[in-house]
């Protein structure tokens, strides 16, 4: 049986980050007081929470992001999300971890074989970005299986793994299910990750779950990730969030406007 009470928390989380967003210009003003940090993403909620209680949620401080196998040619396999769709959420991801100072590690399986080179606007971002890593696989399925990967995440010192990737039901959820024996806490973004079918990523999130596995998906994270409008960087959260969500974009335009419109009226 799927694990109801980790969906359920899934579900909350993205319900909780939409009302966030709906608060944003209205909280706007308060984040231009607020010292500039990144790291201290706390400093600008009115009551400090319990540790249970932010244990609860995802912690950028102790995270990294594991972005695997966004090949083109496995692209043409996928069919359990729209392409477009997929990559939008993969580079929101990726510009969620930079603006939130969270490394980045990325590998590709057999790039110069049919599964195709990484996407481009994968390798765009990160080109140049200390916090990332490519690391190269060795014919390796599970990129836990893979020494220098391995490596690569242990040198971070941190404990939470964000997966994404395709397919979902092999290279995100192997080395998902290896991380979480091996000890780490594993998020997987269901939205980031795709899969040949829709049964097989459902039947590769099940299996998850039940190891203890939490499913979120690009918008949760980013949510989670912020915490609080009452920061200085929060125009530049807001941007995320348009592009993780067009609708968000069309009505912080629809607001703007307005704005605009009782200004001049006054």
């Amino acid at each position: 049986m799927i694990p109801m009470n980790r969906f359920k928390r899934t579900f909350t989380a993205l319900a909780a980050g939409t009302t966030l967003v709906l608060q944003s210009f209205a909280m706007a003003p308060a984040a231009s007081a607020q010292e500039t940090s990144q790291s201290l993403h706390l400093d600008g909620l009115s009551k400090e929470p319990t540790e249970a209680a932010n244990a609860a949620l995802f912690d950028p401080s102790d995270a990294v992001f594991l972005l695997l196998d966004h090949q083109t040619g496995l692209f043409q396999t996928v069919n359990d999300i729209a392409v477009d769709d997929l990559r939008r959420n993969t580079v929101t991801l990726t510009k969620v971890a930079q603006q939130a100072d969270i490394p980045v590690i990325y590998t590709a399986s057999e790039p110069d074989g049919p599964n195709g080179p990484l996407m481009p606007e994968l390798e765009e971002l990160l080109e140049g970005d200390e916090d990332a890593q490519y690391v190269a696989r060795q014919g390796e399925v599970s990129s836990w299986d893979n020494a220098d990967f391995v490596a690569a995440v242990e040198a971070t010192g941190r404990k939470t793994l964000v997966i994404a990737g395709v397919w979902t039901s092999v290279c995100v959820a192997f080395p998902a299910l290896q991380a979480k024996a091996d000890g780490y806490d594993v998020f997987v973004v269901m939205d980031a990750s795709g899969d040949v079918s829709e049964m097989a990523s459902m039947a590769a999130m099940q299996r998850m779950a039940i190891e203890g596995i939490e499913p979120l998906t690009t918008n949760t994270i980013l949510s989670e990730a912020m915490r609080t409008w009452n920061r200085p960087d929060a125009m530049e959260w807001a941007e995320l969030f348009n592009a993780v969500s067009p609708g968000y974009q069309a009505a912080a335009e629809s607001y703007g406007r307005a704005q605009e419109a009782a200004t001049k009226s006054e």
